[in-house]
């Protein structure tokens, strides 16, 4: 599943730091991976809320989220 975000990089290491792994690809798209045999319905709704709560709170605008690492 793919969904984009204007500060998709940011969202996306805010998301990793509260245990929510995905990938961010340029220009904006946050990637994530649905594999049945590992992922539980109740992991997915955890990592829903958790999207949730970083848009709403506007928690990937905190400089540490928005820095660029070499490898994301």
């Amino acid at each position: 599943m793919a969904l984009t975000h204007p500060q998709g990089y940011a969202v996306m290491q805010a998301l990793i730091a509260r245990g929510v792994i995905g990938d961010f690809r340029e220009p904006d798209v946050m990637r994530f991976g649905f594999a049945p045999l590992y992922i539980r319905h109740a992991d997915v709704v955890r990592a829903v809320r958790t999207l949730e709560l970083v848009l709403a709170g506007r928690v990937w605008d905190a400089e540490r989220y928005r820095a660029r690492a070499a490898v994301t």
